[in-house]
Order: C-alpha cells, then structure tokens, then sequence
C-alpha cells in the first residue's frame, strides 16, 4: 500500500485534531490547519517544499492570530472569583453577627461556612454577596439595595 504525500498530510490533520479532543489545546487545531494546507498543496501538485512551506505557514499563522486575540481580551478571573468555576458567586446570604476580625460563621446551602469580609469600610449585619470562593472560605461583600 503506497500512500501519497497528501494522504500523510490528512492523517497528520486527523491526528492533531484526535490530540486536540483528548487535551482540550484549541492551538493543535490551528497545527492541524496547517497539515490540510500541506495536504492541499499536495493535491495541488506543489513539491515538498511547497507542501512544508504552506503547512507551516498557516499553522504557525493560525496559531499567532489565535493567541493574538486572546492576549488582546481581557483576562480572566482568578478560579477562585470566576463565575464560571464558582457556582456560589454572586449568590446573596444573610450574615447576623461579625466578628472582631472581620470573619463570620453562616448557614448556607445546608452547611455552616466561614465567611470574610472582602468590602470596603467595616462589615455590617445584613444581606450580603459572594465575590470569592477560597476552599471553604467565603469573601462577601454588602448587597447592593433590591428596588
């Protein structure tokens, strides 16, 4: 069985790709561009060179573009304020009591946590929010006014 050049481009595109869902690095699918690119100047009868040449071109430039635009996004959250790690911030609880240093115990989701002060000024009883989850550790703040 005799493979041509570019059935050995499409399976390196098959390969990236199978790398790319068992890792979750969206950059192997940019490298995996690239290898249909070789694999369409081979059908397009350019030489080796050409086929390297295409395949490094618009992998590499795919990536470059890729991580181009997520360096001009904003970055994300720490893990521990990230919403879409934490599924406890931005829900509202109630604090009764404050301790001298800032930190409270509280009853929430049918468990006693601690809780901290993360707010400007001094913590006050009332309703609050979670900004962060650390461990156990919640880091509230004051609610904003319901109207």
């Amino acid at each position: 069985m005799d493979f041509s050049p570019a059935t050995a481009w499409w399976i390196a595109a098959g390969v990236l790709v199978a790398l790319e869902l068992a890792t979750g690095t969206f950059y192997l699918l940019m490298l995996a561009l690239g290898a249909v690119a070789g694999a369409l100047a081979a059908h397009a009868g350019g030489g080796l060179t050409a086929q390297i040449v295409a395949a490094a071109v618009v992998g590499c430039g795919a990536a470059a573009a890729w991580h181009a635009k997520r360096m001009r996004g904003p970055a994300p959250a720490p893990a521990e304020a990230n919403r879409d790690v934490q599924q406890d911030i931005g829900r509202t609880l109630h604090i009764g009591h404050w301790h001298d240093d800032g930190t409270a115990r509280v009853h929430y989701r049918g468990a006693a946590w601690s809780a901290r002060w993360a707010g400007a000024g001094a913590p006050a009883p009332g309703e609050h929010v979670i900004v962060a989850v650390d461990g156990n550790l919640l880091q509230v703040e004051k609610a904003p006014p319901r109207g």
